[in-house]
């Protein structure tokens, strides 16, 4: 029998039943509550299902970020997430890249996520690069400094991030 490869599809929903499905019933499979911060929902998840069960998710929210003087709407990525019996296969590669072609589609010149640095090497072998300043984003009781790692990504040939301090409009993703 010859094995497809996977690939990764649109999800109609992105429910606890799924996303306990892709971690085992991690309570935090991302590792984000220790920060203590809102998190803002996805609006759009991308999966891949092997044997019938959903192994990989990422999901996607266009969240409002300011830079130095420029405005600009990015394409949030978050929530992504491997089973742990199916990571090392290039999940989370094709589960990312349909996320950021969905961005691309709707006309979204950067992507942004925010990370544990020991992931930067994972989404950095993805495209993804390390944004050099801290980054502000808003919480319920006002803006605070992201404890975690931001990272962008252009979604069109030859963009640059402008240059200047950012702030997230929003909760993070």
């Amino acid at each position: 029998m010859v094995s497809m490869s996977p690939s990764a599809i649109r999800l109609a929903r992105y429910t606890k039943t799924e996303r306990d499905e892709v971690s085992g019933g991690a309570v935090d499979p991302s590792g984000v509550a220790e920060t203590g911060l809102t998190w803002l929902d996805k609006e759009v998840h991308f999966g891949v299902r092997r044997q019938g069960r959903l192994v990989a998710h990422a999901g996607l929210v266009r969240v409002p970020l300011s830079v130095g003087a420029a405005r600009l709407q990015v394409a949030g990525l978050g929530g992504v997430v491997v089973a742990p019996d199916w990571r090392g296969q290039g999940l989370a590669r094709l589960v990312v890249t349909a996320a950021m072609e969905h961005a691309r589609s709707l006309g979204i010149q950067f992507g942004l996520l925010f990370c544990w640095p020991d992931l930067i090497p994972l989404y950095e072998r993805l495209g993804w690069r390390v944004l050099g300043d801290d980054l502000q984003v808003e919480q319920p009781d006002g803006p605070v400094t992201m404890p975690l790692r931001a990272m962008w990504t252009s979604l069109v040939e030859g963009a640059e991030f402008p240059g200047g301090q950012a702030r997230l409009l929003s909760l993070p993703m």
